[in-house]
């Protein structure tokens, strides 16, 4: 009987089936019961058990091991680097946002604020009538905060804190300072949310 020859399989004949490719890709070798990801010599294990190095790639290997080990841990202490940079940066901006939304709060408290020092400027609060215990919780509530006034008779004049309303050319005067506050000024730790309104008296 003649042998028959296989004839070549035709790509394009959807009956003809590609024969199954099998990959071995078990960590762990069936045969010895050793996982085979061992790191770089594990690597050149897989290749053979016959596989011997010399001195001199044994100590290839080493060093490209420690070079390796050392590379990772550089990335990773910058990595922590980086991290804290990231959570320190992301409190100081918390921080910043809740001064901005305090400060911008007690900005639009200020008019009551000046109302409430026009009446006991007047003797309109007596002690233990409602408005000036409203008064008192008011400002306690901003001295929490940490709310304090800006401007005072008989300090220099310093246009960072200061705005000049009227200038009083004075006799004896040296230096530029307030004479009188017209509207008092409030800074909320270094963060000025109104200049106080001045007179200033002026050297003649």
């Amino acid at each position: 009987m003649a042998s028959q020859s296989k004839e070549p399989k035709d790509p394009n004949d959807p009956n003809e089936a590609e024969e199954p490719v099998v990959r071995n890709k078990r960590k762990i070798d069936p045969k010895t019961g050793e996982a085979r990801d061992a790191g770089i010599e594990g690597l050149i294990q897989a290749e053979g058990p016959d596989v011997e190095l010399s001195d001199e790639d044994a100590a290839l290997l080493a060093e490209a091991e420690h070079d390796l080990v050392a590379e990772y841990r550089d990335r990773a202490a910058r990595a922590e680097a980086e991290l804290k940079n990231f959570r320190t940066r992301v409190e100081r901006d918390r921080v910043a946002n809740r001064d901005a939304v305090i400060a911008e709060v007690i900005r639009t408290l200020l008019p009551a604020i000046d109302d409430l020092d026009r009446a006991e400027a007047h003797d309109d609060l007596t002690e233990g009538s409602p408005l000036a215990i409203v008064a008192q919780k008011l400002r306690a509530g901003f001295e929490r905060y940490g709310l304090r006034r800006v401007g005072e008779v008989g300090e220099a004049f310093d246009p960072q804190v200061h705005e000049a309303i009227v200038q009083l050319p004075t006799p004896g005067v040296t230096i530029n300072t307030v004479a009188d506050v017209i509207e008092p000024g409030y800074a909320l730790g270094e963060r000025l949310i109104r200049a106080a309104k001045v007179a200033v008296s002026v050297p003649e």
